[in-house]
């Protein structure tokens, strides 16, 4: 019987992709993938004869009648979407469609932009006495995003924070931090990350905004702030000489 697997194929390195999504990719007779986002090598070891469709000029009807079609032809299916396709991924609506269909579908986790930006900046977003929060959010641009979410409502948090599909608006999105953040809160904007062609931008959210402008970044970046980008934070307690915990006896 055919399967749909939705699959996140991580942020643009082709080698960061799950060993079972590229299994899944390997394997299918269907792949529908999200042409403008997603790396084409993630797919250079498909089928040869395997069918391949770019979702970017399709509809949500359309996508599902392929899948349907498939199914029907008892093919296996990749749906393949960029990073973690539970982020902004437009997967529920899908699902939805497939359950109504009775159609059996699978989920396969992917690295997603955000965690690969700041491994390529090399930081932690939970440093002790720092932040133990992660805020991921947006800019409410032609998708609204709920008043109680805006960005100055969950900059008063002042936990770390990772910004998604809003670099285009970058003045409006520190406008908003800032009711909060103090204007010296460092900002990294990481621009496909991961991709031979990456650029990373670090400054403030005094300068931020000119120094993206200079960059030419307008889209396909993570805007990370909060002070995990700084330098100073508490050791970890996980492997304090004198902190015993249920592996180790700590030193008295």
């Amino acid at each position: 019987m055919g399967k749909v697997y939705f699959i996140g194929a991580g942020p643009g390195d082709p080698e960061l992709i799950t060993l079972k999504g590229y299994k899944r990719i390997q394997e299918a007779d269907v792949i529908i993938y999200a042409g403008s986002l997603v790396n084409p090598q993630v797919m250079g070891d498909r089928r040869e004869h395997a069918e391949v469709y770019n979702s970017a000029g399709m509809t949500l009807p359309e996508v599902i009648e392929v899948m349907k079609r498939a199914v029907g032809e008892d093919k296996t299916v990749a749906r393949v979407h960029t990073g973690d396709p539970s982020i902004y991924g437009a997967i529920r609506e899908q699902m939805d469609a497939l359950e109504e269909l009775s159609i059996a579908y699978e989920v396969i986790p992917g690295v997603s932009s955000f965690v690969a930006s700041a491994a390529q900046l090399k930081k932690e977003f939970t440093l002790p006495e720092v932040s133990q929060t992660v805020i991921l959010t947006r800019m409410e641009g032609r998708t609204p995003v709920p008043s109680k979410e805006s960005l100055a409502a969950l900059a008063a948090h002042r936990a770390s924070m990772a910004i998604f599909l809003s670099v285009q608006m970058m003045d409006k999105v520190v406008d908003e931090l800032t009711k909060a953040y103090p204007s010296s809160t460092p900002v990294a904007v990481v621009q496909r990350a991961t991709w031979e062609d990456q650029k990373i931008v670090e400054g403030t959210l005094a300068d931020i905004t000119e120094k993206v402008r200079k960059a030419g970044i307008k889209k396909t970046a993570q805007i990370l702030v909060g002070d995990f980008l700084g330098n100073e934070y508490a050791l970890s307690k996980l492997y304090d000489e004198g902190f015993t915990h249920e592996y180790r006896r700590g030193k008295e």
